[in-house]
């Protein structure tokens, strides 16, 4: 359902600017409810967003710019941040005032159309692509469709732990996440299952290499270094690690039945490079459990994804 994609995804394509290129396109459109973007260029001091539409002005009232607002469940930054960025909507009416003609545009109606049709038909376990919108401290939020918005927590976006969300992500990524639950109106997601088990990852690493890793956490008893999103090693204490620091490691155990790697830091340094490409093991689809320990291990570590 391709309408029913993360804002910014429809904005360039033929087929949207062939729709708001015209009165008569436009017109077309608003008889078949089609969902549409436009940038936002302005939004104005009653929070009224204006709509950059080549043929005409384009107006979204502000009880009609987003899902709850008219309601008080969504505050006015939900309008404010969208000012020169890709705005979803359906052309509502065809108006004239004293400057001529204006199409009359609803962002509410796109995503109650998205929540209707897309998200009311999703079940936990079923992986979605998403864009991220912004980042907190204790989590990154996503927009799941037509700009409705869902929170990854920190501790579910890898298995390897982060300071901040930005140490994984950036704003503006496109990602694919899996739906973890439904709680009352919310989507909860995941996203550390796409990442691949402890296995998949070791795979790509030998005993007896040395590699590139990402200081995670500092220990007294040893430093935890990440080798991918998912897999993180321990090496001995040392006093010039700090964390996020990039490290050299030598690979010096492999152990699966443990589910550990055994490392030896060769040295260490500063650098503000963040390399946010994500290997994911799983794309698309559903899946129903998710196991990330080696079956040799003792302790099992597993994501069930129930239908409540």
């Amino acid at each position: 359902m391709t309408e029913y994609m993360p804002e910014g995804f429809l904005y360039g394509t033929a087929e949207n600017l062939s729709c708001i290129g015209s009165v008569q396109a436009l017109t077309e459109s608003m008889r078949s409810r089609k969902i549409l973007e436009a940038t936002c260029i302005v939004c104005d001091s009653r929070h009224n967003l204006i709509v950059d539409l080549p043929c005409m002005r384009g107006i979204i009232p502000r009880e009609e710019g987003a899902l709850g607002i008219a309601e008080g469940r969504t505050k006015d930054i939900a309008l404010i941040s969208r000012v020169n960025k890709p705005v979803c909507f359906i052309v509502t009416d065809i108006a004239r005032d004293e400057n001529g003609i204006y199409a009359v545009l609803s962002r509410r109606a796109a995503q109650q159309m998205c929540t209707d049709e897309y998200i009311s038909s999703l079940t936990p376990g079923d992986i979605i692509p998403a864009r991220v919108t912004h980042m907190e401290q204790f989590g990154c939020f996503v927009d799941i469709g037509c700009g409705i918005p869902s929170l990854i927590p920190i501790d579910l976006i890898s298995v390897s732990r982060i300071s901040h969300p930005s140490d994984r992500f950036h704003v503006g990524q496109d990602i694919n996440v899996i739906i973890k639950s439904f709680e009352s109106d919310r989507v909860c997601l995941s996203h550390k299952e796409l990442l691949g088990t402890w296995e998949q990852n070791a795979a790509m690493f030998e005993q007896g290499e040395t590699v590139m890793g990402i200081v995670r956490s500092v220990e007294d008893y040893g430093v935890f270094v990440e080798l991918a999103p998912n897999l993180a090693g321990l090496a001995e204490p040392r006093d010039d690690v700090l964390v996020n620091h990039r490290a050299s490691v030598y690979i010096k155990a492999i152990i699966p039945e443990k589910m550990k790697i055994k490392l030896i830091i060769v040295n260490s340094f500063d650098n503000d490079y963040h390399n946010n490409e994500l290997n994911y093991f799983i794309d698309s689809g559903h899946i129903h459990s998710w196991i990330y320990s080696p079956e040799s291990c003792f302790k099992r570590v597993e994501t069930v994804f129930n239908y409540l």
